[in-house]
């Protein structure tokens, strides 16, 4: 699977949207990658998730974790796919936690999964979850990297596809991204 086929299945799905977009982490950006769009065809999540399972396939895993909302399905998949179990953690408060009686247990070897990484801010609060409870991150996978590989995990990190999308804070948006409306699709302020 290459970076460019990625991307093509993204914009042949609809999932690769243009326009005025906050993002999960604050900044404004003239595209956005809605992953539920491609996930919602069981083609493109198994696809997606064997890619990351088939790379991780070498390490000890025992469970998968993926943050709330986006991470989800993808997880899961993956999680099935390397027959281990699966988890999420979801915002409370705006903190990240472990909610509906999850748990992560000491010295279990974690793979964090999610869908998009831009700042890898929701990612980085996984991590110091599994590190509070005593396990071992095996590594993060997820299927794109908007950083273009800036953002590190300190682990073995795998992406499909990576794709810096231009980004900017709200205090230095240009005019012409200005004039677009503005929408804020992301899943940060969703309650449970």
């Amino acid at each position: 699977m290459t970076n460019d086929g990625v991307i093509d299945i993204f914009r042949k799905t609809g999932a690769l949207l243009e326009g005025h977009f906050i993002l999960t982490s604050g900044y404004h950006s003239p595209h956005y990658f809605q992953c539920a769009k491609v996930l919602q065809y069981p083609e493109y999540n198994q696809l997606f998730s064997k890619a990351i399972a088939d790379h991780f396939c070498g390490k000890k895993i025992d469970l998968v974790i993926s943050p709330a909302v986006g991470g989800i399905v993808f997880g899961t998949e993956i999680g099935r796919q390397l027959y281990v179990r699966t988890v999420f953690s979801e915002r409370e408060n705006g903190e990240m936690k472990l909610r509906r009686g999850f748990e992560i247990n000491k010295g279990e070897n974690v793979l964090v999964c999610e869908d998009v990484v831009t700042t890898g801010g929701s990612v980085f609060e996984v991590i110091e979850l599994v590190k509070r409870s005593g396990a071992n991150l095996a590594g993060v996978g997820f299927i794109i990297d908007r950083s273009n590989g800036k953002v590190n995990f300190g682990a073995d990190q795998f992406s499909l596809a990576k794709m810096e999308v231009i980004k900017f804070e709200e205090d230095k948006l240009p005019e012409w991204l200005k004039k677009i409306p503005v929408t804020k699709p992301g899943s940060r302020n969703i309650s449970s």
